[in-house]
Order: C-alpha cells, then structure tokens, then sequence
C-alpha cells in the first residue's frame, strides 16, 4: 500500500508542474500537443481541449509538448502563430518558469495543509545531561521543562536550540520542573557537531539531549499561512545549497539518492500517517522545482538559459550548438540519475 501511495504522489506532483507549463502555454497562445504524466508505451489516451492526455508505462516524470518544441530534436523548429517558437523569450521563458512555480505553489499549500492540521513538535523537555556539561554545572535535570530563554517563551526543542545557537555569552533559563519555576544561568559551549549536510561544523552547546515528548503546536489563520511560507523558503534554500554543496565537493556523491529514494520516504511515511506524507510530497515538489531550474540545457533551466542568451544577444543560439548542448545535458541528466540509482541500490544492499 504504501508503494501505491508513492506512485500516486509522485504523478501527482509530476502532473502540477506539467500543468503549470501547460497553462502557461494555452495563456501565451501556444497549441499544446501532448501532456503526458510518464515516458515509454502510452497505457492510456483521451483527447480534450485539443490535447492529446496520457499515461504512459514508466512513471518516472512527464512532459507537455508544445507545437514547434521537441526536446529530442532541437533544430525541429515551427514558426506559426500558435507554435511555442514564435513567441517572444520573455513569453518563452514565462512558460518554462510556471512547472517549477507551480511546485512551489503546491509546496505551500500542502505546508499549509500541515499547518491545518496543528503539527506536533518535539516539546522543549530535557532528556539527558550530560555530566560536566554546563547545563550539569547549572543544575538542569531531566524531564526539567525549558520555558524560556532571555526571557523569550518556548514552544518547541527545535526553538530552544535556534536560541542557544544565536546567543552571545550566558544565558537565564525559566524551567518548569514538576510544577516548580526553577531560574537558571549557564553558558553555552562551541562542540563539534553534524549539520544536515553531514558536514562538520562547530555549534553552541549547553549538553542536554530531548526527552522525546510530543506536543500539539498550535497556530492561528496568520501563523499558520507563516509556517506554509516559511516551510517552503527553508525546503527551498535547503534543496539549493545541498546541490551546490554536491557540484563543489562540500558534500559527497554517494549522498544524492534516486527515484528509489524517494519512493522509499514516501512509503515509509505513508506509514506514520497523512501528514507525514503531506511533509514528503512537500519537500519532493520543492526538489522538482529546484531541480528543474538547474541550467542543464535538457530541463527548464537549460531552455531558459538558451531564451535568455535569445534575448541578450537579439539571435538564437546556432543549432550546431544547440544540438550539441541538447545532447550533453541529456548525458549529464542520466549520469545523475544513474547515480542516484547507484547509490540507492548500494543502500538497499547495506540495509540488507
């Protein structure tokens, strides 16, 4: 069941960023001949609104093939009125921007649905101390409740640790411990941590471990449409700097997952429950829009840097290296592939 649920998802969120390049297409006047959700032999066709829909057999992504735009022949061109080729690079570029916003739109939305829903978070209450750490010096116990921080209230472990992070010199804790305010004053530690990179880094410490209490986090219509907005940003920067983070070295190869990745995360949280999945289709929009905006001349990115070089230079890229460059970013889209398939596999082999 759950691998169901992955499929499902992921043609769902296949089929928003499809179909935000297709609107975008039928607003700027561009016929639009195929919108297909999948590659290979076509399992299912209709026609309607002039547009040949399909299912085809891998599931594996999907394409909207505009009248005059065919991404296994580049120098196939049409320059009809309704053809995508005689549109201006600014209407061009419009078009190939909407499947990455429309992931990002859904992305929120489905951030917000969480945010409908009161999310639970882990409650600011203290597991383990560990002995000779400043919150041992200062006397905080487990199952201690950290209220606030500097007089700023505390609603959840992860704020308590954005606090401690930010802090400059001592810190004055408000603990609840067992229904009595407890004041404390210690001073935070530079320790060697893990990022969420794997990197190491040096992070302000103070030596307590969460106890693993859940709570309700509650938010009204205002803070639940921040949390939607905030979600999205932090997913989004996140996503961005993890690639960079792959392109300069800072984080190794054998990081980047698959299709069997993501199947397996989406499996794994149908499991935990509508929400869990919610987060995951979330973050795996977010990853399609990234993704795609990355300047590889076989995804949006690459055509909206041929438009751009159209419209700085006022003629089009010679279709010798058009061609060429078709053909590398294809190489390099299925090198990445493979290599996420590689390291997923090496994965599996691992667990097993």
């Amino acid at each position: 069941m759950g691998y169901l649920v992955s499929l499902i998802v992921l043609s769902g969120l296949i089929f928003f960023h499809e179909l935000g390049h297709y609107t975008a297409a039928r607003l700027m006047g561009v016929y639009v001949e195929v919108f297909s959700i999948g590659f290979g032999k076509r399992l299912f066709t209709f026609r309607a609104f002039s547009t040949e829909w399909s299912i085809s057999a891998i599931p594996l992504g999907g394409y909207v093939r505009m009248k005059g735009q065919d991404d296994s022949d580049p120098t196939k061109k049409n320059y009809d009125a309704d053809s995508y080729n005689s549109k201006t690079p600014l209407q061009r570029i419009f078009i190939l921007l909407a499947g990455p916003l429309a992931n990002f739109v859904l992305a929120f939305f489905l951030y917000f649905g969480i945010a409908m829903g009161n999310p639970s978070v882990l409650a600011p209450v203290v597991g383990e101390v560990v002995k000779d750490s400043p919150a041992f010096v200062a006397g905080l116990e487990s199952n201690d409740t950290i209220l606030s921080i500097n007089g700023h209230q505390i609603e959840s472990w992860k704020e308590m640790a954005q606090l401690i992070k930010a802090s400059e010199g001592a810190i004055a804790l408000e603990v609840d411990r067992k229904g009595y305010l407890k004041l404390l004053t210690l001073t935070p530690e530079l320790k060697d941590a893990k990022n969420m990179y794997g990197e190491d880094v040096k992070r302000k410490m103070i030596g307590i471990s969460a106890a693993g209490v859940m709570k309700e986090h509650e938010m009204d219509l205002i803070e639940k449409l921040k949390y939607a907005t905030n979600q999205t940003i932090f997913a989004s920067t996140m996503i961005f700097t993890g690639v960079k983070k792959l392109i300069v070295g800072d984080v190794p190869a054998s990081e980047m997952g698959g299709v069997i990745s993501i199947v397996k995360l989406t499996s794994d949280a149908s499991d935990a429950g509508w929400m869990s999945v919610l987060f995951f289709a979330a973050l795996i929009s977010v990853n399609l829009g990234v993704l795609n905006l990355l300047p590889i001349p076989a995804l949006d990115g690459g055509h909206i840097m041929f438009n751009l070089y159209e419209l700085l230079f006022r003629r089009e890229p010679s279709e010798k290296i058009l061609m060429k460059l078709t053909v590398a970013g294809w190489a390099v889209l299925f090198g990445l592939m493979g290599l996420g398939l590689f390291n997923d596999i090496n994965r599996l082999i691992g667990q097993g």
